[in-house]
């Protein structure tokens, strides 16, 4: 088996790239993401080097009003990009010009228009300072704590259903910072709705609804039930979704990580007994075991699509909502979405 080494030095390979006008060297994903979005165009794409290696970088395209990012690997000189290979800069720079339509897993076909240069003519105008004033503000050095928000964008089709008439109609759908925007259509300007991530408690795979590829978000007035084309295309929704909310919270709380272990992880078995158990010995007071009906219903509702426990799921999803409807403070749309 032969070793591979590298065709040439650091400094060759980055003189290399440095003769791309649209590679930004170790431009961050963020900034990557607002500069398309504040000053490119659908369509326009940059190449930067990736935190993942010295031999890693990213495709960043724009997307209409989302940023996608592609991996592209550098191995022994050649190009790795997709299913292709690549053996030069020059090949790899000249296909990109002659074939510039990209699939990405999810479906959605990309068009790469219009690369963003690194250098950018700009106005050498700068403001000057007519006072500095003498009021203090009494903060030091280490209160000035540098922070921003992340962008994270993500779009594509979804299916939702409807919160009065429980039919399912495709949306499109917008992710940007904290905002889950949707659309009657992908032409349309003003959204349907949009709903503040920061109000939402869970993001998780649903198995509730007679439909595959369904995950929903559970906010304090209603769930969402939504649904993707694949499997592959609602795990992505669901990892950046989740990605927000522990981004906005800080961290992962302990309570929330025990019910992804309930929820995913221990057998069928093992959870029917600990449903069985919390329903016998809380009854009404089924909130303060566990915090989240929600996490409840869709525990028992695992049980229901196992297939080992139907009945008994059954029984348990009526049972949680006989505790809701008996409970002063709980909203049972929270389950019925």
């Amino acid at each position: 088996m032969s070793v591979c080494s590298s065709t040439g030095s650091d400094g060759e390979n980055t003189d290399e790239l440095a003769s791309v006008s649209w590679y930004h060297f170790d431009l961050s994903r963020h900034a990557a993401e607002a500069l398309l979005l504040s000053n490119g165009v659908d369509g326009s794409f940059l190449l930067r080097s990736s935190q993942k290696g010295p031999d890693c970088f990213a495709l960043s395209v724009r997307a209409k009003d989302s940023v996608k990012h592609f991996h592209v690997r550098r191995i022994c000189g050649r190009y790795s990009f997709g299913f292709n290979e690549f053996q030069s800069l020059l090949e790899f720079t000249s296909h990109m010009a002659n074939q510039p339509l990209l699939g990405s897993e999810s479906g959605n076909l990309i068009v790469l228009k219009h690369p963003y240069p690194r250098q950018v003519e700009e106005p050498s105008i700068y403001e000057s300072v007519c006072v500095h004033t003498a009021m203090q503000s009494g903060r030091r050095h280490s209160d000035l704590v540098a922070t921003a928000q992340a962008l994270g964008t993500k779009e594509g089709y979804l299916v939702k259903q409807g919160a009065i008439i429980k039919s399912w109609k495709q949306r499109w759908f917008t992710l940007n910072r904290n905002e889950l925007k949707y659309f009657k259509d992908k032409m349309f300007a003003e959204p349907i709705r949009t709903l503040d991530l920061t109000a939402c408690s869970a993001v998780q795979f649903d198995y509730s609804q007679e439909r595959v590829n369904c995950f929903c978000l559970v906010f304090p007035e209603r769930t969402f039930y939504l649904c993707a084309r694949t499997g592959v295309e609602a795990d992505e929704w669901i990892k950046i979704l989740r990605w927000k909310l522990v981004s906005l919270r800080g961290s992962e709380s302990d309570t929330h990580l025990l019910h992804l272990y309930l929820l995913y992880v221990i057998p069928d078995y093992v959870l029917h007994s600990i449903i069985s158990i919390s329903l016998y010995l809380c009854d009404s007071r089924l909130c303060i075991a566990f915090h989240d009906f929600h996490f409840m219903y869709s525990m028992c509702s695992r049980l229901l699509h196992s297939g080992a426990f139907v009945e008994s799921g059954l029984e348990m999803i009526k049972n949680v909502k006989n505790t809701l409807t008996n409970n002063d403070y709980m909203d049972l749309s929270i389950i019925e979405g």
